[in-house]
């Protein structure tokens, strides 16, 4: 909603929330003991709109509205091959997934385009469609990205944070006015549960 009025920054400030916030929720319900298929099933549904639905509007608004259906067709590429590339991600059941991805993964592809869309105006739009075509490429590529997964989570969702919080800054230096105040508190909420959850676990385990 934020890309169909044209307020691109925040809309992109939501989705670099959303690749912190996905970037601890596998690590959290394996350390919490929570994985199931139905988890499973809702993240990779979260990814598609997340990382692909909604950086993909913002590439229609900023540059392919002006072409009506045919660039509709062209944004709704993106997010088709990102559910192909989850897709092939979830029936995927071999171990060497672990150390490492098959074809990039959705959640930096959508980031990448996302940062992007904030170039408008500064950046061609030839530049902007090879680069948007060639990340759709890489998505369902058969190229091998290194996994973080064996990264402890304190120090990766640290490394995360900071990255991201600089480029909040950055993009809301002059404009905080403007932030959309719910993110404030939306992270400390989510710490706050997690850490709850981490400590009704512990005393379980202890009183067993």
């Amino acid at each position: 909603m934020f890309s169909a009025q044209g307020d691109y920054k925040n809309a992109a400030i939501l989705i670099l929330i959303g690749m912190m916030l996905d970037s601890m929720d596998g690590r959290i319900a394996r350390m919490l003991n929570v994985v199931s298929d139905l988890g499973k099933e809702l993240d990779s549904l979260a990814d598609i709109v997340t990382f692909g639905v909604a950086p993909a509007m913002m590439a229609y608004y900023s540059y392919y509205s002006d072409f009506g259906v045919v660039g509709m067709a062209v944004a709704g590429v993106f997010p088709l091959f990102g559910a192909f590339r989850l897709a092939r991600f979830n029936i995927n059941a071999v171990k060497s997934s672990l150390q490492y991805f098959t074809g990039v993964p959705i959640t930096a592809a959508g980031g990448v385009l996302t940062l992007l869309t904030l170039f408008q105006g500064k950046m061609s739009g030839y530049i902007f469609v090879i680069a948007f075509f060639l990340l759709c490429y890489l998505m369902v590529s058969t190229i091998k990205i290194p996994s973080l997964k064996d990264i402890p989570l304190p120090k990766y969702g640290i490394i995360i944070t900071l990255f991201l919080g600089y480029a909040i800054y950055i993009v809301f230096k002059r404009e905080q006015h403007r932030f959309p105040y719910f993110i404030y508190v939306a992270i400390p909420l989510y710490v706050a549960f997690i850490g709850y959850q981490l400590v009704r676990t512990k005393r379980k385990n202890n009183s067993k």
